[in-house]
């Protein structure tokens, strides 16, 4: 039985595999290891054996690394992992946003355009009939006239009495240029 290690620094010097995070929530009844930072771990994953990688990745998806999987992609994705782990993942909306587009991208849609992503803190203004209406984007939808709402078509139909597509409204899609709606045949004569 090997003794267990208690030194962050001795440990990564005797070849036992890194920590990666895994103080939280382990099933480890021994002695705790002191705790590395974050970006102490990333920094040395580059440093590590491959073998190791993979059992990092073991212990953070509990199964193993697909196969075919490089050494860098491996160490990107476990970095990633630690990240997430460590300062917290994406938001609610943004992985809605993310589930939707890989949606569409599986479905082989025409073309794969994520469109246009709104910061929270911008300010959307659009004129309509004299007035400028003013909405500011949260991060889990917008307000306008001090009210939230989830969508900007719920704003549309507010200013205008009428159903519009909300990011139409406000400027925020493409628009299909005019020869190429045009019927075949009929164009720049």
């Amino acid at each position: 039985m090997r003794p267990v290690i208690q030194d962050a620094t001795a440990r990564q010097n005797s070849g036992e595999p890194l920590s990666v995070i895994g103080q939280a929530g382990g099933r480890n009844n021994g002695p705790r290891r002191p705790v590395m930072s974050a970006e102490d771990e990333i920094a040395e994953l580059a440093d590590r054996p491959t073998h190791h990688l993979r059992l990092a990745w073991r212990k953070l998806y509990r199964r193993e690394p697909p196969l075919g999987l490089s050494r860098d992609l491996m160490i990107r994705v476990l970095t990633n992992k630690m990240q997430e782990r460590a300062y917290g993942g994406p938001s609610p909306s943004m992985s809605r946003r993310l589930s939707t587009l890989a949606g569409e991208f599986e479905k082989g849609g025409p073309s794969f355009d994520p469109g246009i992503v709104l910061k929270t803190g911008t300010r959307l203004v659009r004129q309509w009939r004299g007035h400028a209406h003013t909405v500011l984007v949260l991060e889990d939808g917008f307000v306008y006239e001090s009210q939230r709402y989830r969508s900007l078509t719920m704003i549309a139909a507010r200013i205008t009495g009428a159903h519009w597509s909300g990011p139409r409204f406000f400027g925020m899609t493409k628009r299909i240029s005019r020869s190429l709606s045009q019927p075949p045949g009929r164009g720049h004569e």
